[in-house]
């Protein structure tokens, strides 16, 4: 048991996550739907041909089994298209979602940050089920313009006169649906980025509930979220002004036309030109091919499907880190190196690292102000996104050329505000790459200092993430095990033990000092008692390394003493840096230059 991988225990499912359906599902909707539309065409021509034989001789009990067979075929094919339209609907749905989350989730974090929690939840949500509803909407409208023209050719085979009269009208049914189409795609892009600003909103309050709580500003705070509501609104009424325009103007068209059909068969009739069943078809064709008009409601969806395709095919297409095809040879030391290494957002020098080199099996500690980059340089050290300039190297080999597998298998990170899903403890501790045996989980739980509370869960290690309260640090030291469950050569910790009170930072220090010797170690440290404990600190000032060295040499620097001092002068001790501000000082504390 304790040298099998652990795995997760709930049932997957099957199939490729984010497969595309494909068009069968929609070839389906629409096939039944063009045999429900093709016997809607037939059955007016051949109910009219029983009737006249009712009228001649009595004799039409072929044709009336005929017709209601068509009436019977065409109630049974409605009824396959609605439940094919429901399986097409929901297999595009959750298509669409996958693909959008695996997007989301192998995009450059970078790219990620113009969208907000609530933007991506409605795009994952919302915007999901309206683009999946597209293709069998799509089907749907071919079928529904399908029957009118059916409709309009068997016209012209019973009467031309008749047929001139109803194509006379289409025109203005078909501006109709170009003009409601056109207005429609604008009002629904617009409503679908206030839904988001709602949302966004939303979660920003339940996430800060507390705060408001406290402030007493819950008011103010209601007041924020539903501020947008009016613009919803008017854009909704908007939306609905279209919809019904259209339905109102095809619903004069549709009953003008009808009668002038009929009129006009009348006085076919009356010439002697058409019989009492033709009569009756061209009535009732003339109402089929008028469906142009009905069209709006079909075509408002599929507006709508293809408005929120958009937004969630952005998910899809953010940029994702490129790998290469090398893999680390096994026993490395770990040297982590950064060589000329520049970040640029939106133009700005965020980070500048030159020759920054972190001895393998060491641990370094950066360190800064807020808005330094510590953030920044962890994520260039792990791969998390990449830098505009420079190169970062695992002993000698650059990141970019190493395969994804072989990347996160030897590069693990550690973070503030882990996720560890909704598994049990064990199957968090346990998930990413490589695969880990039980004895490791245990393992990983003891040197972060989580054993304990974890043997006081109801069910231990098997206990449900989800049954169970834990706290900040609980939550972060169960991080920690799974960054130790997976180290590889090197681990990039950052603010992982924020949380942890220092009795507690330091027992997991001590443990993870010996038992991962071989592993290097990227700390992002805000307490002077953890640069203290690092063989080597980085240090930096406004996203530039100004200096590397030893905490114990560092210290002497009022200006560094002041990164840890909230309090202090932070222009103190420039005159120390010469000309250029930065120095380079190697792990036995002598200057390089």
């Amino acid at each position: 048991m304790d040298t099998t991988p652990v795995r997760r225990r709930h049932k997957r499912v099957s199939g490729s996550p984010g497969a595309d359906p494909g068009r069968v599902p929609e070839l389906l909707v629409l096939v039944c739907s063009v045999a429900a539309a093709a016997a809607a065409v037939a059955q007016p021509l051949v109910l009219g041909r029983a009737l006249d034989l009712l009228l001649h001789d009595g004799s039409a009990g072929p044709w009336l089994a005929v017709s209601v067979a068509l009436l019977t075929g065409e109630v049974l094919l409605d009824g396959l298209t609605a439940l094919l339209t429901g399986r097409c609907t929901a297999a595009w749905t959750a298509s669409i979602r996958s693909r959008a989350l695996a997007g989301l989730l192998r995009a450059v974090p970078d790219a990620t940050r113009p969208y907000s929690a609530g933007d991506v939840g409605t795009r994952l949500t919302l915007n999901a089920s309206d683009a999946g509803g597209a293709p069998a909407a799509r089907a749907a409208l071919a079928a529904s313009l399908i029957t009118p023209a059916g409709a309009l050719v068997a016209l012209v085979f019973v009467d031309v006169w008749v047929a001139g009269c109803v194509l006379a009208g289409l025109p203005a049914l078909a501006l109709v649906l170009r003009v409601f189409a056109r207005d429609t795609g604008a009002s629904v892009r617009a409503y679908q980025r206030v839904q988001s600003d709602i949302a966004g909103r939303l979660l920003e309050a339940l996430e800060g509930a507390e705060t408001i709580a406290a402030a007493g500003t819950a008011d103010r705070e209601r007041e924020r979220v539903l501020r947008p509501l009016t613009e919803l609104g008017a854009l909704g009424e908007r939306m609905w002004v279209l919809h019904g325009r259209a339905l109102a103007t095809g619903g004069v068209l549709v009953p003008l036309l009808t009668v002038a059909a009929t009129a006009v068969g009348g006085l076919r009739l009356g010439a002697g030109a058409l019989s009492v069943g033709e009569l009756l078809a061209v009535c009732r064709y003339a109402q089929l091919a008028a469906g142009f008009g009905s069209a709006a409601t079909l075509l408002g969806a599929l507006v709508r499907g293809r408005t929120a395709r958009e937004r969630t095919t952005a998910l899809e297409r953010l940029p994702a880190l490129r790998h290469g095809d090398r893999t680390l040879p096994p026993g490395g030391p770990g040297v982590l190196a950064l060589r000329g290494v520049r970040v640029l957002r939106e133009g700005t020098e965020v980070l500048r690292a030159d020759d920054v080199v972190v001895p393998g099996g060491a641990t370094a500690a950066v360190v800064g102000r807020s808005g330094a980059g510590k953030s920044v340089l962890a994520a260039v050290a792990g791969r998390l996104i990449d830098p505009d300039e420079g190169e970062v190297l695992l002993d000698g080999a650059p990141l970019d050329s190493l395969t994804r597998a072989s990347l996160r298998a030897e590069v693990g990170f550690a973070f503030a505000r882990p996720v560890l899903g909704d598994g049990t403890v064990a199957e968090a501790v346990a998930a990413g790459t490589p695969p880990v045996t039980e004895r490791r989980v245990r393992e990983a739980v003891r040197l972060a200092g989580a054993d304990a509370f974890v043997r006081r869960l109801p069910r231990t290690y098997d206990t449900p993430l989800a049954d169970v309260p834990l706290s900040g640090g609980e939550y972060q030291r169960l991080g920690l095990a799974r960054a130790f469950a997976h180290a590889g050569r090197l681990l990039v910790m950052d603010d992982a033990t924020s949380s942890l009170d220092t009795a507690t930072e330091h027992a997991v220090d001590r443990a993870v000092r010996h038992a991962l010797e071989g592993t290097t170690r990227l700390v992002v440290a805000h307490r002077p008692s953890v640069a203290a404990r690092a063989d080597l600190v980085i240090w930096l000032e406004d996203g530039r390394v100004r200096e590397v060295g030893p905490h114990r040499l560092l210290w002497e620097r009022a200006a560094y003493r002041a990164v840890f001092a909230t309090d202090a002068d932070p222009g103190a001790d420039e005159a120390d840096t010469g000309p250029a501000g930065v120095r380079a000082v190697s792990l036995h504390g002598e200057a390089r230059p």
